[in-house]
């Protein structure tokens, strides 16, 4: 194996646990209630895929779409932060399903909630919500939802995933700006004539204004507010809106603040003018959605300063605003909430999540209510069966003091892309995160697909974003002798290259 260089070796033996060749990993906090074992490292037996994914591959081609599949999964075997494929390959897991995973595979917890017989009833009913709840439902989401509600919010809508969680997030923003804009929730005869054959007044010519490299969803309406990758939209009908710069910072940051300082003003600055146009053009803008890292687009970072402003200039305007958290919720930067670290009291009008919250929809504050059923609405509106996992998660999470712990592996991962991109100048540069929600960039977009590759094959498997960076997405069971692993597979690979 390649050495890491003498510094990058003694920042990781003083920042990182080891654990021995052979042994499973106990957390001291977890053995209070129930061991959370799994394996002690990678073992790599076929380059991926493997011979057994590509044949399964290959027979799935002649049934579906098969051109974005890396790989198939034996998640039987696989446990904790470690992935295994068909083929035996065991893999510590950086991407986690696309940062769905909040506590990795087959957690005691959640398998001890499946076993349960007191649960058995919510797993095999799945109820059409809007209409018939099951009887435990309000306390239920009082357990589980509501105990983690953002600043100023009593409210919550649950979906099924984060592209609907976001899609009727606009719809509530839109019938809230029109209730808003005719002083009453009554519409007039010509709306509701107008509103069947696709018209004006019934059917608004409303905006919502987005972010360049923004990702919100594939369905229609978040479609048209994400700007992050041609093959999400070509080809797709899409609605006029208006499209905001998300600023370009220059890293690192703290030696360029001036010019950072500069670029974000000129992002909010040209917000403003896009909603006065929009205004004039017929169209205004009911909303405004952001995340508080751009994700898919290339994990592209604001200063707090960035996001108070535009919250003010949301409210100027008499624009909604919604933070998409569907990435970045449920503890992964370190706060439960990444709005969290902008220090707001009112960060937002409406907060959506999915991912590692187990399930999809949006809190919100009381004025945009819908003010009538079936309003938002459609057949099963989320599943209880996944609140109740969450509701495991949660518990998991308080219990093992988790986000602290994202806090602590975050730093060391962070200080190991620093040091790498030290030792590789010409490879890796602006690595950036919050917590383990953390990104490296390549040189370009060819070194970039091929480090993922070499990296996967030695073990460790991350994820791409944006034209050329690399995004770290471990689960919140992610230790720091976990970080050691990784930028210890990361470094062998980098010395390959000339």
């Amino acid at each position: 194996m390649a050495l890491l260089s003498h510094h990058l070796r003694l920042s990781l033996q003083r920042n990182l646990r080891l654990v021995a060749p052979g042994c499973r990993y106990v957390s001291q906090t977890a053995t209070k209630t129930v061991s959370e074992c799994e394996y002690d490292a990678p073992s790599m037996k076929t380059p991926i895929p493997g011979p057994r994914s590509k044949e399964l591959t290959r027979q799935l081609g002649g049934i579906q779409n098969v051109g974005a599949i890396n790989f198939f999964c034996n998640y039987e075997e696989s446990r904790g932060n470690y992935l295994v494929d068909a083929d035996g390959n065991r893999m510590l897991d950086l991407y986690t399903q696309i940062a769905s995973l909040p506590l990795g595979y087959n957690h005691p917890a959640l398998r001890k909630a499946l076993s349960n017989p007191n649960n058995l009833c919510t797993f095999v009913n799945r109820p059409a919500l809007g209409i018939l709840p099951p009887e435990n439902f309000p306390e239920s989401l009082t357990e589980s939802l509501l105990s983690v509600a953002p600043s100023g919010m009593n409210r919550v809508q649950t979906m099924a995933c984060g592209s609907c969680s976001n899609e009727n997030a606009y719809k509530a923003m839109f019938i809230w700006y029109k209730n808003k804009e005719r002083g009453t929730s009554n519409p007039s005869p010509e709306e509701t004539s107008s509103c069947m054959i696709n018209q004006s007044p019934g059917c608004p010519d409303l905006s919502i204004l987005s972010f360049m490299g923004a990702f919100h969803g594939r369905t229609f309406g978040s479609l048209a507010t994400t700007h992050s990758k041609v093959i999400h939209k070509l080809d797709i009908p899409s609605f006029d809106w208006p499209i905001a710069p998300f600023p370009s910072l220059k890293y690192p940051l703290e030696e360029f603040v001036r010019e950072n300082a500069q670029e974000e003003a000129r992002c909010l600055e040209e917000v403003e003018d896009l909603i006065v146009k929009w205004r004039q053009k017929g169209k205004p803008v009911a909303g405004i959605v952001i995340e508080p890292i751009q994700a898919e687009g290339g994990d592209n970072h604001a200063s707090a300063d960035f996001f108070i402003k535009l919250r003010s200039i949301a409210r100027k305007h008499g624009c909604a605003f919604h933070v998409d958290e569907v990435q970045t919720g449920c503890g992964a930067t370190g706060k439960f909430w990444a709005h969290e670290h902008w220090g707001m009291d009112d960060p937002a009008d409406i907060v959506t999540f999915s991912k590692k919250m187990l399930t999809g929809g949006f809190y919100h504050k009381d004025e945009l209510q819908p003010d009538q059923g079936y309003r938002i609405f459609n057949t099963w509106m989320g599943d209880p069966s996944k609140n109740l996992f969450l509701s495991e998660v949660l518990n998991v999470i308080r219990r093992d003091n988790l986000v602290e712990e994202v806090t602590r592996s975050g730093k060391a991962l962070l200080q190991g892309l620093y040091e790498l991109q030290s030792q590789y100048p010409h490879l890796l540069s602006r690595a950036r995160g919050q917590g383990t929600f953390c990104a490296i960039d390549a040189r370009d977009e060819d070194t970039r697909d091929d480090l993922l590759i070499k990296i996967r094959n030695k073990g460790v498997l991350l994820g791409g974003c944006g034209q050329k960076s690399i995004r770290f997405r471990p689960t919140l069971i992610f230790k720091e002798y976990h970080v050691n692993q990784c930028i210890n597979i990361f470094n062998d690979v980098l010395s390959e290259y000339k």
